[in-house]
């Protein structure tokens, strides 16, 4: 659980970066991969929020492992998860 914490603690701080670089909505950016990554595939990521750079084959195959980390929580946490992302974007598209 502590690899999965730390693979996703560098994959947010990635993005964020990304975004303040490319001078992008990080809310936004953010929002899309994590959304991709709670009901996508990894070729999703790749096609729609990470699209615009350039994925290391290292990063590819971190995603991969934290994409089958997501997929094999219980159905029930899923859910939770993607009811939470609902309510925050809800918020976002309010405010």
């Amino acid at each position: 659980m502590r690899g999965t914490s730390a693979l996703l603690l560098v994959a947010l701080t990635w993005l964020c970066t990304c975004g303040l670089a490319l001078g992008q909505d990080n809310n936004e950016l953010f929002m899309d991969f994590l959304q991709t990554l709670l009901v996508g595939s990894p070729e999703e990521l790749y096609e729609g929020p990470l699209s615009k750079y350039e994925v290391s084959a290292g990063a590819k195959v971190a995603l991969s492992a934290l994409k089958s980390c997501i997929d094999g929580l219980q159905p029930t946490h899923k859910a939770e998860l993607v009811s939470l992302l609902v309510q925050v974007l809800g918020n976002e598209d309010g405010a």
